[in-house]
Formats: structure tokens, C-alpha cells, sequence
């Protein structure tokens, strides 16, 4: 049974008349006539009457068309559905990220205005470290990720830059250092540091271990840290002082107090990282999105 013998025969039930039927069809009757009998064959019931000069369904036939039309109905929305899915409209991301990610707006930006212009993409969030998340990007298990460079070994990875954020130093608010409003790197050389780090040894923590080592000390590297936001609650528990991005001060904890650093590089960079070789039209969309935000924030900057 092909669907073009449940269109004739759709058209037919319609028209109670194979001439009107044939005519809306644009085909000849006696071929229109052969497949519905071949039809009425293959399913093992008469599925039209003759009634006078016209003809009238069955009982099988009434039947028969119900599910006609929802078979035909279907088709005609997994066709559409197709079409939307082949240019973005429809389909799933799978979106990686890194925890920190969560507390800076020009992300939780790009995830919103996304999913405002593409309601019917399916987004799947999945948390994990920079260095985690781009391994599984690499394998094909993450459409994309919200990353912190650098990286190892980024091999075919494509990085669109989010945000570029100073860095800022975060103390417990007993430390004697809170009643200076802008602090200099050389002013922690003394303290106990809580670090970020990564197992490859890149990243911003490894940047910012060279540039106290450039400044002339070595930083005393009390506690490692899993991610940017240990690293600030283990300040809270009084285990040290840690440097960490800007957007981090939503973080709302007792007993803390954020600090410009007066530094300008190495500075906390977010990047949506992707691989061209298996781009797809809702990739494409992603980073439009991202590239959109990008420019409005320069606009207000």
C-alpha cells in the first residue's frame, strides 16, 4: 500500500464520484478506478458502493478513510516538521558548560535570547570543568560548550569569545586588605592562595601563578579548588584569598568581600567553543545568538 493509493482513495471518498475524483486528481479515470480496486484487493473488502449513478462508502469504507486521513494528516506534519528541523526551528542542543559560566549575564543571556527565538529546540544543560567539557566536544557528546581557555590541546575547536572579565580578589571580611577599595597583585604576596587548577596545568589559574612569578614571588598555594566557585567558598571557610572573575560577586556569601584588582591581564575569558567539521544548522543559530550578544555588549560598553 503506497500513499498515493490512500490520496486516490481519500479523494474519492470525498467526491462520491471517480469522474469529479479523477478530475481533481488531474489523472484519467480508468487508471483511478484500477487503483482503487487494487486497493479494495491488497485490504480484502469492497471499500465503495455503487449508489445510482454515484457511489458511497462502505462500512469498511467510513472506516477506512478515519485512518486515511490521519495517516495522510501525519505525513503531511512530519514533512513540515522535517523542513523546520533542516533549518533550525526544531530539534536539540546540547549545551556544556562550565559552573562559573552560571554567574556571568552576558551567558544566562545568550541561553535566554536563544531559546526566545527558537522555543521548540530542546536545550540539555550539562555541567563540567573547562578541560571535561571540551574532551566530550571533541568526541562528538556536546553540540557545544561555555568554556574558559586556555586549553591543552584544542585540536578542531572553533572559539567564539563571550566575555572578557577583570579579575578581582576575594577576602574574608575580617582580612586586613578589605579596607583598601583597589588591590595590586604584589600586595598578596604574603597571602595564602586558593587556586583553580587544571591536570594539564593551562588555564586562568596557571596564568595567574606566572604573572605573580613576573611581578618577582611566587605565590603561596595553600588549597586547590575543583572550580572558581569552591575556590570562593573555601575563602568563606577562611582557607585563604583567592582571585577569581568579576561576575563571581553574585555569589552571595557571609563573611566575603570582593576587591578590584588593578591588573589588566590576564583577564577571566568565556568562550563558546563548537567543532566546524560537525556543524548543523542549530549550532549556526547558537553562535548567531552569541555573536548578537557580543555586539550589544560592546555597544553598551
Amino acid at each position: 500500500m503506497e500513499l498515493r493509493h490512500l490520496r486516490y482513495f481519500v479523494a474519492t471518498a470525498q467526491a462520491q464520484s471517480f469522474t469529479k475524483a479523477a478530475q481533481a486528481l488531474h489523472i484519467a479515470q480508468p487508471p483511478l478506478g484500477q487503483q482503487i480496486r487494487a486497493l479494495e484487493e491488497e485490504i480484502g473488502t469492497p471499500l465503495f458502493l455503487r449508489q445510482g449513478r454515484g457511489i458511497v462508502l462502505s462500512d469498511a469504507g467510513a472506516v477506512f478513510l478515519t485512518s486515511a486521513l490521519d495517516i495522510l494528516a501525519r505525513v503531511e506534519a512530519a514533512k513540515k516538521d522535517a523542513l523546520r528541523a533542516a533549518g533550525g526551528e526544531l530539534g536539540t542542543l546540547t549545551l556544556g558548560f562550565t559552573e562559573s559560566a552560571s554567574f556571568n549575564e552576558v551567558v544566562t543571556s545568550l541561553i535566554s535570547r536563544y531559546q526566545q527565538q527558537y522555543p521548540e529546540v530542546g536545550i540539555t544543560l550539562l555541567e563540567g570543568n573547562s578541560e571535561t567539557l571540551i574532551k566530550r566536544l571533541s568526541r562528538g557528546e556536546l553540540d557545544a560548550a561555555i568554556v574558559r581557555p586556555p586549553f591543552a590541546s584544542t585540536g578542531d575547536i572553533a572559539l567564539q569569545v563571550l566575555s572578557e572579565e577583570p579579575l578581582m580578589v576575594v577576602l574574608p571580611s575580617s582580612h586586613r586588605l578589605v579596607r583598601r577599595k583597589r588591590l595590586r597583585l604584589e600586595d598578596l604576596r604574603d597571602e595564602r592562595f586558593v587556586l583553580y587548577s587544571r591536570k594539564s596545568g593551562y588555564g586562568l589559574s596557571a596564568d595567574i601563578v606566572a604573572e605573580c612569578r613576573r611581578r618577582g614571588f611566587n605565590p603561596s598555594i595553600h588549597q586547590q579548588a575543583p572550580q572558581v566557585s569552591s575556590a570562593v567558598n573555601l575563602v568563606s571557610a577562611g582557607m585563604g584569598i583567592a582571585i577569581v572573575p568579576a561576575s563571581m560577586q553574585r555569589m552571595q556569601r557571609p563573611g566575603l568581600v570582593f576587591r578590584e584588582l588593578a591588573l589588566e591581564q590576564p583577564k577571566a575569558i568565556l568562550g563558546l567553543a563548537t567543532c566546524p567539521a560537525r556543524q548543523s544548522v542549530v549550532i549556526e543559530h547558537l553562535l548567531a545568538c552569541a555573536q548578537l550578544g557580543t555586539g550589544e555588549a560592546e555597544q553598551v560598553s
